[in-house]
């Protein structure tokens, strides 16, 4: 799948309801809507989805509330080839959960080293920043896990597409979503 078809496809209907599982049933939620009520986890731990709401919060503003973790969680529970995943795009070997847990893994591990057993999630803002640009720039000393400068792209591309990739993400940028737009009024 070509980025700029997972981009389309995330920007229609196929992003903004995504089947999660509640109570033994599946039921049709967007990540946002699936965040607002608590849905659980079936792949990520707690601390996994504190550091990857963290982070992605770091990268993108809005990335936790939009559902960052929710739609990481549920994409890692489908089949990898229906995935919509950066990880895909980006050609990370499935199972796709694997790369996440390491590369989250990795941040909990090079935050407790740098900053005396804190865990990316229980940094301040400013500390986060300064630990994204750190690991942006591969300059963490004893890093271990995947690269960091491939996590940040990566998670930085999950967390843009959770965010704006969204009907409500082309409003906040004052784009209009091309789906209302007739044929003659486009460019």
């Amino acid at each position: 799948m070509s980025d700029i078809a997972r981009r389309t496809l995330m920007k229609g209907a196929g992003f903004s309801a995504l089947a999660f599982t509640v109570g033994g049933s599946q039921v049709f939620l967007s990540p946002r809507q699936a965040h607002a009520q608590n849905i659980p986890f079936r792949t990520l731990n707690a601390e996994q989805v504190a550091t990857l709401e963290a982070l992605g919060e770091t990268l993108v503003p809005g990335a936790k509330q939009a559902g960052i973790a929710n739609f990481i969680d549920q994409q890692l529970s489908i089949p990898h080839g229906q995935a919509l995943l950066e990880a895909r795009i980006l050609n990370v070997r499935p199972p796709y959960a694997n790369f996440y847990r390491a590369a989250l893994g990795a941040i909990d591990k090079a935050s407790q080293a740098k900053n005396g057993d804190k865990t990316f999630a229980q940094l301040t803002p400013d500390e986060r920043y300064a630990f994204v640009d750190l690991m942006r720039q591969n300059k963490i000393d004893g890093w271990q896990g995947p690269p960091g400068p491939f996590i940040y792209t990566l998670l930085r591309s999950d967390a843009v597409d959770v965010v704006y990739g969204t009907v409500e993400g082309y409003a906040t940028l004052g784009i209009p979503y091309m789906a209302h737009i007739t044929p003659e009024k486009r460019w």
